[in-house]
């Protein structure tokens, strides 16, 4: 995301919605909505369907039932979210400059340039190195640089802080206050809270037994 620029309104609604396993129902008949500048955090335990839901809202998995709506940017525009998943879809041959160019030329290169967003997440340094010499924390880091590459107001996130050491949780922070307060959306799976330097922007889904 380049600096100080904003997102158009945008409100992501579920009403009614059900995903399942194969046979098996992992929840029903959820109704919520995430206006731009908010955070939604996903919890629950392993197999309660976090995950299901997060690719549900992406378009990936067909819901079960009920109905999923973004009101605000034109359908017929860009594309408006990114989905990062708990693999963080990392070629291991190709440097770590030469992974995240490739994502900024499949998504479209919106937002910061390779080089700025690999400094903002800290591997600057490390942009020639392949990526297959990444530790899983540096791994991740390179998976959330796609988010900065390329432009776009909703953020599906599956476990974000997996990996990452206190430094990497302080970098989650600063990068979803940014999107925040440039009015976009998050939804995150994860068994953390969300590092959110104000909190009022985010709440809670429980899926599943509590957590």
């Amino acid at each position: 995301m380049t600096d100080r620029q904003a997102f158009e309104k945008i409100i992501l609604r579920a009403a009614g919605l059900s995903g399942q396993r194969g046979d098996n129902i992992l929840f029903a008949g959820l109704d919520f909505e995430v206006p731009g500048g908010a955070a939604l955090a996903l919890r629950g335990p392993n197999g309660a369907g976090k995950t299901t839901l997060l690719l549900t809202l992406a378009g990936l998995i067909t819901p079960a039932a009920g109905t999923i709506e973004f009101d605000g940017p034109d359908s017929e525009g860009p594309p408006i979210l990114h989905f990062c998943g708990h693999h963080n879809a990392i070629k291991q041959r190709l440097s770590v400059f030469e992974n995240l160019e490739f994502w900024a030329a499949l998504n479209g290169g919106t937002g910061n340039s390779v080089p700025a967003a690999l400094d903002r997440v800290g591997l600057g340094a490390i942009a020639s190195v392949d990526a297959g010499h990444l530790s899983a924390g540096q791994g991740k880091r390179l998976a959330l640089a796609r988010l900065l590459v390329s432009h776009r107001p909703v953020w599906l996130l599956d476990e974000p802080m997996a990996a990452l050491d206190s430094a990497g949780d302080q970098l989650i922070g600063v990068l979803l206050d940014e999107h925040l307060a440039a009015g976009g959306v998050v939804i995150a799976a994860t068994h953390d809270d969300l590092p959110l330097g104000d909190t009022a922007r985010g709440r809670v889904l429980r899926l599943g037994a509590a957590s």
